[in-house]
């Protein structure tokens, strides 16, 4: 049976409620579910526990759940980069929960493959040991950490089948797999959809055994979280002409905002 959706509005509002808990892929802006974000802030669900590796920036990305008041908790491991991020939680509107980036990689991966919780040297004899048990394996200090089961994954994907088979590109391919795999129901926009046998069987990632319903991605515009261009100087080349090129890999790097490679 396809799982491909239509409205992904309906399905929310048959399966999204206060309080839940959601997983969300992507790193930075790159690679998040942008369709499926803007639909969770359209729908209006308040108190989510959100798990992603960061919050997006003011205005874009899950800075919109933010600015819209419907998160009361993150897991998360960066933020710095959204400043009403900032304000609620030094206001004590907004409850966080800081984790090492492989850490919590991990935690969802876990989740995802049925393993209730793991051991780590990450952390020990800091703050994120605080309160979690430990034990000692070959004379090295541990600790405990949960594996993270979310009701609710966003995930985008470059391409998918109608059975919910995932394949992902570049920066994409870091949160969105593990996310698919650690909730109870997946919800997955992808950029290009096919038929069953029209993906490579050697390059999917995620199986659709984890994915509930897929959505056509809009293609609305993919933003860059920072862009870091500068004017290129015009330089005088041997044969005494202008040399229009700036030499080295930062030209390159500048010459497309600074994110090459970074845009999933």
């Amino acid at each position: 049976m396809s799982k491909l959706r239509d409205n992904v509005a309906e399905l929310l509002a048959e399966t999204l409620r206060d309080g839940m808990t959601v997983a969300v892929g992507g790193f930075g802006l790159s690679g998040i579910p942008r369709d499926l974000i803007e639909a969770v802030r359209d729908n209006g669900a308040k108190d989510l526990t959100v798990v992603s590796n960061n919050m997006g920036v003011d205005g874009k990305g899950l800075g919109l759940l933010l600015e819209n008041k419907q998160v009361s908790k993150v897991l998360s491991s960066y933020v710095g980069e959204n400043k009403e991020f900032a304000r609620q939680y030094l206001e004590g509107e907004l409850e966080v929960e800081f984790n090492p980036q492989g850490t919590l990689a991990e935690r969802l991966r876990a989740g995802g493959a049925g393993i209730p919780a793991f051991y780590t040297a990450t952390g020990v004899g800091t703050r994120v040991a605080e309160g979690k048990p430990t034990a000692e394996f070959d004379g090295c200090t541990y600790i405990l950490e949960r594996g993270i089961v979310a009701d609710i994954a966003l995930v985008h994907a470059w391409r998918g089948d109608t059975d919910g088979n995932l394949i992902y590109r570049r920066t994409s391919r870091n949160f969105n797999p593990v996310c698919a795999t650690a909730a109870r129901i997946t919800f997955v926009e992808v950029e290009e959809v096919v038929a069953p046998g029209g993906l490579d069987p050697d390059h999917i990632v995620t199986p659709g055994v984890f994915v509930q319903h897929v959505v056509q991605y809009s293609g609305a515009p993919k933003e860059i979280e920072q862009r870091t261009t500068r004017p290129r100087p015009a330089a005088s080349s041997p044969e005494g002409g202008t040399d229009v090129r700036t030499g080295g890999g930062a030209a390159r790097g500048a010459g497309n905002g600074g994110a090459e490679g970074a845009v999933a």
